[in-house]
């Protein structure tokens, strides 16, 4: 699925400003999610833009790009990452100007043009962010849904929920299963839905999954390999309207990732011999 004809994405030249901005006005840090809905606020981006997918991948073209501006800012010392992917400006970022921001990707490929000849680091950086979602997306809308209701029972599991039960009822409105949340000295029930969407999931699924909830629990959770629209999303958490959780394909792979489902992290061993040991020696 391509751009729509007329459809234009911002640059991620042009999400670099918005994004410290965004940081800034969350307090100088922020995770990915909270990022991103903070500069489409920013950039006022309209719903035919924030529908246009990354390739086949599991990230629209643009989070895609906002990645790109993250990295590039990174380059720079304007921003800095923790491990459980929360984004923090530093001193140096806060000191800059539009102008400068707008300078930085040809300041960055110009130094690493000069440093190992090779195209931009930082777009092999996203690449192969991406490479890996874009393979396990993949592999989950592969399995069969009965399979797939059984990983979402298991990351349920592994995420502090009980008697979690896969239902399996058919016709029962989208509530593809049963789950107790306890936390240290209260529990509630949670229903939840999996489905295995290609594309955009938009606000009618959540509707109709909220009316299912009606009279039977006031927690829900729908869980998708797709993305949720800006209006979904606004659905899910809707005021006076029993609130929704929901966890896209990009949320589901961070979740498999954290929980050491199906993905394995393989950290590279670096040796360096350090010659200050030998001369004192």
């Amino acid at each position: 699925m391509g751009k729509p004809a007329g459809v234009s994405v911002p640059t991620f030249d042009k999400m670099m400003w918005p994004a410290l901005r965004a940081l800034k006005e969350s307090g100088d840090s922020a995770s990915n999610q909270e990022l991103l809905d903070r500069v489409i606020q920013i950039m006022a981006l309209p719903e035919d833009v924030l529908a246009v997918p990354h390739r086949d991948g599991p990230t629209t073209e643009v989070a895609y790009r906002l990645a790109w501006a993250r990295t590039y800012l990174k380059k720079v010392g304007a921003l800095d990452n923790s491990t459980r992917g929360v984004w923090s400006i530093t001193a140096e970022g806060r000191k800059l100007t539009e102008a400068e921001v707008a300078a930085i990707p040809a300041k960055v490929r110009a130094h690493e043009a000069s440093s190992t000849g090779s195209p931009a680091e930082a777009d092999h950086e996203v690449e192969a962010e991406e490479g890996w979602k874009d393979n396990l997306l993949k592999t989950l809308k592969t399995m069969p849904a009965a399979g797939f209701e059984r990983l979402a029972q298991r990351i349920l599991r592994e995420s502090g929920f009980v008697k979690v039960e896969v239902t399996g009822k058919s016709g029962d409105d989208g509530i593809d299963g049963i789950g107790v949340l306890r936390l240290t000295l209260i529990s509630f029930q949670v229903f939840f839905q999996c489905k295995r969407y290609k594309d955009i999931v938009g606000p009618e699924t959540i509707r109709d999954f909220r009316g299912a909830m009606v009279g039977r629990t006031d927690k829900g959770l729908v869980i998708t390999t797709g993305r949720f629209t800006d209006k979904a999303k606004r659905e899910a958490s809707r005021d006076g309207a029993p609130p929704v959780e929901l966890i896209d394909g990009e949320q589901l792979c961070d979740l498999l990732k954290v929980l050491k489902l199906g993905v394995k992290t393989e950290l590279v061993e670096q040796v360096s011999v350090e010659s200050e040991f030998f001369a004192g020696i």
